[in-house]
């Protein structure tokens, strides 16, 4: 059958299968030249992916971050080379030399797709289920866009391909669960029903109906045969014009063409070798050498790459046409830009917090930084996992997002942190929106693999995770923090912040707002704590990492390096070693990884070379780094217990006693 991708194109001759087959061979060629790889997948969604490139994907291969392109979720992102394949016909950035050197050393074509790495790919995948529940925050994003900018400049739809594997996590069902509720109607999932995975078939580990599992989460949903490209174009034609998020299961064969391996697990994850690649040619009738393209079907490739231009063009001469105002508000949030009023309104929250000076709880701090720049800034979308007054995360201007409404600016995830960490991903990558979500921090495991994702990506993400240790009192040793904040800080390019006061706390926002590429974790205490700093007018000083709170006339004998709510105490122990003489330096250390980013003369400046002590209601974790061999950590050892806050900080022994006695102790080792 015959593929229209241009009216004034002559490509008769050029079939479906053709385009496909094209797909399919440079994915096996790939995998067998590097000896490493995923076939299957490649060689079973190639006519489902070929039908959606060819004629629905709205997209200008020579401009992929056009910003009212549709958006391509490869979720089984093991399958890569079908992506780099798609990309490299349309005439992306992917070259046949990168092509041939898949998984190599300094390539475009990495074993699994990385946003940022290769132009084209929107966003990084592998872990399975992260693409599905990354494209649900994609797709709201469009929608929030479309709210404030009306269809003449956001009309776009976000299309996935997941696989069983996908579907098989947990966190699937909070994404999907999340889409249905939300009605993200642009959302279209086709998925590679192959029924094989690594073990064998899906029937050893599942039963379970993926169309009534959707359909229970408001979807729209409908099987095809995924090997016939007809039955594929009427599905995604009539699924994008559904009020929900559409499931097309598509039935596949995995390593399609392969007849010794195509239906079995055998396909999955290796090179198909010599023989097998040889009856896959013959089979399919693909007689051409490896990574060597036929120019008719090169060229049909290439038409299908430039049939979004006509529509980019059409975009930006809308865009042209704005008046000045409108303009200057759509390019405003585009760019999710800090603005003048948000400047301004931050010096004056500064100023009553150092002149104020109140005793509250970081997180209530956190609630007033918001109450203050939430406004300033357009593309700011709060939200938390059902646990907004606990979290303090919305601030009066906000208003929630609902059900097919989407003028709001606050995201109710449900008990959904996974879902939510996965989502604001998708809604940063899809760009004009800041998004930041609230939750305690011991739940930050169930978001863990979200943020690491976010660090790797490098993408302005913001978590607002509270009740940040055994502080939190009688809600016990579940909920009580002990060994996340090191978990956090081992994360490569990861702000994790513990402010100490108020100050602080605004400080710390204004480093994760500025921190355009990388994520940020916002840690904050459930009780009240004094407000230390009064230099209303002073300079950033949490972007430096640490600092000197005290720095005592004529030198240390000690320095005592804290963070958050410990550093009230820390000042404490000071004001007790002084009365003995003892003179003691207190540091404020909100952020390790900023720290560590600073000049070696300014961290020995704050660290000093007296012996040291460090201060955290938690595992030491790395702290060893900043209090040396000779040093003492006043912590904790084990899990915490159930109690008033004041009562566990006694019984856990962090106290300003504590402190001074192990500061005597550093002191003594060091004059031995």
């Amino acid at each position: 059958m015959n593929i229209s991708v241009h009216a004034e194109a002559d490509l008769n001759a050029v079939t479906h299968r053709d385009l496909a087959n094209a797909v399919r061979f440079l994915a096996v060629d790939a995998v067998e030249k590097s000896q490493s790889g995923h076939p299957g997948m490649p060689m079973g969604m190639a006519d489902v992916a070929t039908v959606l490139f060819s004629r629905f994907l709205k997209f200008d291969a020579t401009h992929p971050t056009w910003p009212d392109r549709d958006r391509f979720v490869l979720s089984a992102g093991h399958g890569s080379m079908l992506l780099y394949a798609l990309l490299h016909l349309t005439g992306g950035d992917v070259s046949l030399d990168d092509i041939r050197s898949f998984r190599q050393w300094g390539s475009k074509t990495p074993g699994h797709p990385e946003y940022g790495h290769t132009p084209g790919v929107e966003t990084t995948t592998g872990p399975l289920g992260q693409g599905i529940a990354t494209a649900v925050g994609m797709a709201l994003a469009e929608r929030l866009a479309n709210a404030r900018h009306g269809d003449d400049l956001v009309d776009h739809f976000t299309y996935v391909i997941a696989g069983d594997g996908c579907l098989m996590e947990g966190l699937s069902q909070e994404a999907i669960s999340l889409a249905g509720h939300l009605q993200l109607s642009r959302l279209i999932v086709l998925f590679d029903d192959n029924g094989i995975s690594i073990d064998g078939p899906t029937s050893l580990a599942t039963s379970d109906d993926q169309l009534k599992r959707f359909a229970a989460s408001g979807w729209s949903v409908r099987r095809v045969d995924g090997h016939d490209p007809e039955a594929i174009a009427r599905a995604i034609a009539e699924e994008r014009e559904t009020a929900q998020p559409s499931l097309i299961a598509c039935r596949t064969i995995i390593g399609y063409g392969a007849p010794g391996r195509q239906g079995t697990e055998k396909v999955h994850g290796a090179p198909l070798g010599a023989e097998q690649t040889a009856a896959a040619r013959k089979q399919l009738g693909w007689d051409h050498p490896p990574f060597i393209v036929p120019q008719p079907i090169a060229d049909a490739w290439r038409m299908i790459g430039q049939r979004g231009r006509s529509a980019r063009l059409a975009w930006l001469d809308r865009c042209a046409r704005m008046d000045s105002a409108e303009r200057e508000r759509f390019e405003q949030g585009r760019a999710a830009s800090l603005t003048c009023a948000y400047e301004r309104e931050l010096v004056k929250l500064r100023d009553r917090l150092a002149t104020e000076r109140p005793k509250l709880a970081t997180r209530q701090a956190s609630q007033l930084v918001l109450e203050s720049i939430a406004s300033t800034i357009p593309g700011l979308i709060g939200g938390s996992a059902d646990l907004t007054h606990s979290n303090l995360t919305q601030s009066k201007t906000q208003h929630p997002v609902r059900s097919g409404q989407f003028a709001g600016d606050y995201v109710h995830y449900g008990i959904r942190e996974h879902g939510m960490a996965a989502a604001m991903n998708g809604i940063a990558l899809h760009g004009g929106f800041i998004p930041y979500g609230g939750t305690f921090l011991a739940f930050s495991d169930y978001s863990r693999p979200a943020i690491r994702l976010a660090a790797l990506m490098r993408i302005r993400v913001i978590h607002v995770m509270t009740h940040d240790s055994i502080g939190l009192g009688e809600d016990g040793p579940t909920h009580q923090p002990v060994e996340h904040l090191a978990a956090l800080r081992v994360i490569p390019n990861l702000l994790v912040f513990r402010p100490a006061d108020a100050v602080e706390t605004l400080e710390a926002w204004d480093c994760a707002l500025r921190a355009t590429d990388r994520p940020s974790v916002l840690c904050l205490s459930r009780q009240a704590l004094p407000t230390f700093r009064s230099d209303a007018r002073g300079k950033n000083r949490v972007a430096r990492g640490a600092y000197l709170v005290v720095a005592p006339e004529g030198g240390r004998d000690v320095t005592l390096i804290a963070t958050g709510s410990e550093v009230a105490i820390a000042l404490d122990a000071a004001r007790l070693l002084a009365t003995e003489h003892i003179r003691a330096a207190v540091v404020s250390a909100p952020c390790f990884a900023l720290f560590d980013e600073q000049p070696a003369d300014y961290r020995a400046l704050v660290l000093g070379s007296a012996p040291r002590v460090g201060v955290e209601a938690a595992v030491a974790g790395d702290w060893g780094r900043w209090i040396g061999t000779d040093g003492e950590y006043v912590g904790m050892s084990g899990f915490g217990a159930s109690a008033p806050a004041p009562v566990l900080y006694r019984e856990f022994n962090i106290t300003a006693d504590a402190i001074a006695e192990a500061a005597r102790r550093t002191i003594a080792r060091r004059q031995a």
